[in-house]
This record gives structure tokens, sequence and C-alpha cells, in this order.
């Protein structure tokens, strides 16, 4: 145990350690390559700003208007028939685009219920278990070039379902 507590501790100095002493080793000029990744960090963030603010500025339009109270509401038969908290559907719909949005409607889940309850239980355990989906493919896709996602969506969100029925099955096992 005392090895992982080590190298959790230096993990990071120790790479750093390693690429400097790499650079000087291979008469690498560390500095300009360190310049160069850093602009073309710059230039794929330049190029995924638009996407990052058109989907923050969706997800608050969705929660100021009312719409995810709606489709809680519109969504809690089948949330019942399925053993699902529909207080929760909300959370799992904006999961999927921003985690710092879903971690705005935990902290509202958290001061309603308190998050010790069941509720505040299966919220914890569906943020850590899932994925922002449609965040994730759009920013980094984009980035990478990539246009045929092929099966990932739906895996995607098949691994997305799997979570959140875990996570309620495990928030009432707690």
């Amino acid at each position: 145990m005392q090895v992982l507590i080590f190298l959790s501790d230096f993990c990071i100095p120790l790479l750093l350690f390693y690429m400097i002493s790499y650079g000087l080793a291979t008469k690498t000029d560390i500095y300009k390559e360190f310049t160069e990744g850093a602009k073309d960090g710059f230039q794929v963030t330049l190029g995924i700003l638009p996407t990052l603010i058109g989907l923050m500025t969706g997800v608050g339009m969705l929660r100021a208007s009312g719409f995810l109270e709606l489709l809680a509401e519109l969504l809690a038969p089948v949330a019942k028939t399925l053993f699902f908290p529909a207080e929760l559907v909300p959370l799992v719909v904006v999961k999927l685009f921003s985690s710092s949005a879903a971690t705005g409607l935990v902290l509202d889940i958290f001061k309603e219920y308190g998050p010790d309850s069941y509720l505040g239980k299966v919220t914890s355990l569906i943020c850590s278990s899932t994925e922002t989906v449609l965040y994730t493919m759009s920013v980094y896709f984009m980035a990478a070039g990539v246009k045929k996602t092929r099966y990932t969506l739906a895996g995607a969100l098949t691994a997305t379902a799997v979570g959140v029925a875990v996570s309620t099955i495990l928030g009432g096992m707690i």
C-alpha cells in the first residue's frame, strides 16, 4: 500500500523529471517542443470553443425554461415502471451534455432531499458512473477530426443506461 501512496504522491514530478531527462539525453530542445505543444493546444481550444459555448447555452436555456421539470413530469410514469425516481430524470438528461450543469442539479437535490437520502445516494452514484456523452463526442471528435462515429453514441448511451440502472439498485442497497 505504501508503494501506491508513494506513486500517487510523486507520479507527476517523476513524469516531469523523466521527460526532461529524456529530452536532455536525446538533445531535444525541450522548451521549443513545449511551446509548440502549448500553441497546438491553444489552437484546439479555439476550435472547440464555439461548441462549448453552444452546449453551455443550450443546457442553461433548458434549465431556465423549466423544460427539464416538464420532461420529468412527462416521464414520471415511465420512470416509475422502471423503478427509477422521476426527480432524477433532469439530472440524467443534463449529465449527457454538461457535468458542471449536472453538478448544479446535484446541489439542488442535496439541498432538497439531503445527501444521505436515497435520492442523494443515487444522485452521487449516477454522477460518478456516467459520462457527459454528447459533450465528449462533440468536443473530442471535432478536435480529432472524426467524421464517422459508427457505434460510439449507441455504446456510450448503453453504458450510461447501465450506469444509471446500477446506481439506482446500489442506492437502495446502501
